[in-house]
């Protein structure tokens, strides 16, 4: 079985990309989905990093369960290095259990299948090293601007503060076995997801 990572920038289209290789028969495992489940009431990491960033990261969901505002949480994680090292400390090791649960599973049903795991820190990390292959997504910085606008919820200031955290995309492509530009439309980019899904197919077989 071929595992396979699939990264890139804010808002450059990565879960776009990871949803057309699921439609071509891969395991689809979004990182980011695997945390919002160890931060919820019960997860792994909800007491340790409640614990770390004070109680007022807590919102009322009106079942009687408090759970963590990421919004909340991200204001206080994101705004110091060390901060954000401690909260990734919390989350990630519970993250790479299950990631690696979950491919476990998929190889003893399709040893000759290919299982992708989207994660948009996967080099920052040092997690790309686990993979077989990696996959960088990109477009230019004004789209990733764009659509990170589009979809709400972060001003343009807090979307720059978090692209300047993030490694350069150039950086990046350093690390990539396959580059999918998503900066035109969207059949050019499925184009390029399926010419890349071939070439894994091949490397599998």
């Amino acid at each position: 079985m071929l595992r396979v990572g699939l990264t890139g920038g804010l808002a450059c289209g990565k879960s776009f990309v990871g949803e057309a290789l699921a439609g071509y028969g891969c395991l689809w495992i979004q990182a980011d989905e695997l945390g919002h489940a160890a931060l919820a009431p019960g997860g792994a990491a909800y007491e340790p990093v409640i614990s770390e960033f004070g109680r007022e990261i807590l919102t009322d969901t009106g079942t009687g369960l408090q759970k963590i505002d990421r919004r909340a949480l991200a204001a206080r994680a994101f705004g110091s290095p060390e901060r954000l090292a401690r909260l990734n400390a919390l989350v990630q090791p519970e993250v790479v259990r299950r990631e690696e649960e979950l491919v476990a599973q998929y190889a003893a049903r399709r040893p000759d299948g290919i299982a992708v795991v989207e994660a948009a820190i996967l080099i920052e990390a040092g997690s790309h090293k686990r993979f077989d292959r990696l996959i960088l997504v990109t477009c230019t910085e004004e789209q990733q601007m764009e659509r990170a606008i589009e979809r709400g919820g972060a001003s343009p200031a807090d979307i720059r503060a978090r692209l300047s955290r993030q490694m350069p995309l150039d950086e990046k492509r350093k690390f990539a076995d396959f580059v999918i530009d998503t900066s035109g439309d969207k059949e050019d980019t499925l184009r390029q997801t399926r010419a890349v899904y071939e070439a894994l197919r091949r490397i599998e077989s």
